[in-house]
């Protein structure tokens, strides 16, 4: 009997000491874990951690200007020297090209030669060239033309950096003033000077911080007085 009960606790615990290995030697079982949206997650388009580029697509941005596009024309606007323009004839690439107004207001276009541009409309030149064309080179000739680049303003007087700058559609006196470093010290900082050309005349206009610039004005900054 003793025999048998020595025997039976033998068995025993070589029984319990296989499932103590056993359960020691099976794997953890997987934890289920929420995914907290505050927390960072795997993005594969991020850089990895040994610093590989990686290709990152962008969001596609809609536009409605590509580059190189002509700036928006103001109907009205005048041409003068500095001025580039983009002048098409359709059907004619080797005519198509991007010609500039020089300083005496001239544009040399091919076949017809010079033609004065300055004063002109963007819609005026492109009747002259039209009319020049026809019937003489080109039968019917299809023309558009475009500003390009405007002519640069200037900007003296107490400004830290007086100069000519390009014109961006839509500025006013205190946008140039910005671009050209700011007032200094001794400006009169609210009372300015433009000399314009308008149809062809010179004229002086007295201008504020919210005055329009156009291409090739000079806006003069003043000195105050103590």
């Amino acid at each position: 009997m003793r025999r048998f009960r020595g025997g039976f606790a033998s068995v025993t615990a070589s029984a319990a000491l296989g499932l103590a290995v056993l359960f020691l030697a099976a794997p953890a079982p997987a934890q289920s874990m929420s995914v907290n949206p505050a927390m960072p997650t795997y993005n594969p388009a991020l850089p990895t951690p040994q610093g590989l580029p990686q290709q990152v697509q962008q969001p596609a941005v809609a536009s409605n200007a590509p580059a190189g596009a002509p700036l928006q024309n103001d109907p009205g606007y005048r041409l003068g020297p500095g001025d580039q323009v983009h002048i098409i004839v359709f059907g004619q690439p080797d005519l198509t090209n991007t010609y500039q107004v020089d300083g005496t207001g001239m544009l040399a276009f091919p076949l017809i030669g010079r033609v004065h541009a300055g004063g002109l409309t963007a819609a005026g030149l492109q009747q002259l060239i039209t009319h020049k064309l026809s019937p003489d080179y080109i039968r019917h000739p299809s023309v558009s033309v475009e500003v390009m680049n405007y002519r640069p303003f200037y900007i003296i007087g107490e400004v830290n950096k007086a100069g000519a700058y390009p014109y961006v559609s839509g500025m006013t006196v205190l946008n140039a003033v910005a671009l050209a470093g700011g007032f200094t010290y001794r400006a009169k900082d609210n009372d300015f000077e433009i000399d314009r050309t308008d149809n062809g005349q010179r004229v002086e206009l007295e201008a504020n911080r919210s005055t329009p610039v156009r291409p090739g004005d000079i806006i003069t900054i003043p000195e105050r007085f103590f």
